[in-house]
């Protein structure tokens, strides 16, 4: 579920009566003076008889004032016309930003490892997608990092340039959780139960919700958006159901914890790689290939596009 967020009501708002008074007062200078129609009410008689006489001055000299005069006015005119047009643009700027930051962030899947087509995995493939609708600049900032787990991922956020990238960011995408699994499965594999995946699951759950924690506090505006894992195993132990329900709980922990935030969403991924009809995975059986980065960043893409669209 993708929820929009609401950014700059209140400069909005001031942005408005600003240029709704300052509409006002070009109005008023563009209406005569009361001043002057009396000047002009009194003066009348004396025009009148002063009417032989500049009926008498050459064209040419009336030509000239009615020009020096016109030249006076312009002056006035277009200050006040840039003034409103640059408050409006000022205005427009504030909620409409034409570029969009983007901070990939995570494991091995963010990184690309797999993609033997050097296109930077689901992330760079999603970049170029982006840059090519020639809307808006999309910048993607990549830090994913090969075999992470979410508490070396929180660690990592005290990092200068990770927290520089984030206070700035638009949208920031995470890939985290699969290399937890795969520590329990190491730490357990003479004695593969499932027990300690369930243990293990409730740190993760703590985990995740400090992640998003910390990266809100950073940046309050930015929509988060936690990528699901598929089942590498799905092929090789489909006769084992614990994999399985493993990896579909552990999904659920990430999905429900995106759910306490509203700026938070989660990005499911499993499906797109149950029961493909072509092979999706690198050689090492755990990494998506060229063709299964493309599916992710198709999923990304179909999420995030609705808040890409509202940044235009």
């Amino acid at each position: 579920m993708i929820r929009l967020r609401n950014k700059y009501p209140t400069i909005f708002i001031g942005a408005v009566l600003l240029i709704l008074l300052l509409s006002i007062v070009t109005f008023q200078a563009m209406q005569p003076n009361e001043n002057d129609h009396a000047e002009k009410n009194i003066s009348q008689d004396t025009q009148e008889k002063d009417l032989e006489v500049s009926e008498d001055i050459p064209e040419d000299t009336e030509l000239q004032k009615a020009e020096e005069t016109e030249e006076e006015e312009q002056p006035l005119a277009e200050d006040l016309k840039d003034r409103v047009s640059q408050v409006i643009e000022s205005a427009l700027g504030l909620f409409v930003k034409k570029d969009l930051d983007i901070v990939a962030i995570g494991d091995s899947l963010t990184q690309g490892v797999g993609d033997t087509s050097h296109n930077g995995g689901y992330v760079g493939i999603l970049q170029n997608t982006l840059n090519d609708d020639g809307k808006q600049e999309v910048d993607i900032v990549n830090y994913g990092k090969r075999g992470n787990r979410s508490d070396q991922l929180l660690k990592r956020l005290d990092q200068t340039e990770i927290k520089d990238s984030l206070e700035d960011a638009d949208i920031v995408l995470i890939t985290i959780g699969a290399n937890d699994i795969m520590k329990v499965v190491k730490d357990n594999f003479t004695n593969l139960e499932y027990e300690p995946f369930v243990k293990e699951q409730a740190n993760y759950r703590e985990r995740l919700r400090s992640i998003f924690d910390e990266m809100l506090q950073l940046n309050p505006d930015a929509t988060i958006y936690l990528i699901g894992f598929y089942n590498p195993f799905a092929n090789y132990f489909n006769d084992v159901e614990q994999l399985g329900q493993i990896i579909d709980d552990w999904n659920g922990t990430g999905s429900s914890v995106a759910l306490e935030y509203d700026q938070v969403n989660y990005i499911p991924t499993k499906d797109l790689f149950a029961n493909a009809e072509q092979n999706l995975l690198y050689e090492d059986n755990f990494h998506p290939n060229p063709v299964g980065y493309k599916l992710m960043a198709e999923r990304v893409l179909e999420y995030i596009r609705p808040e890409i669209e509202r940044s235009e």
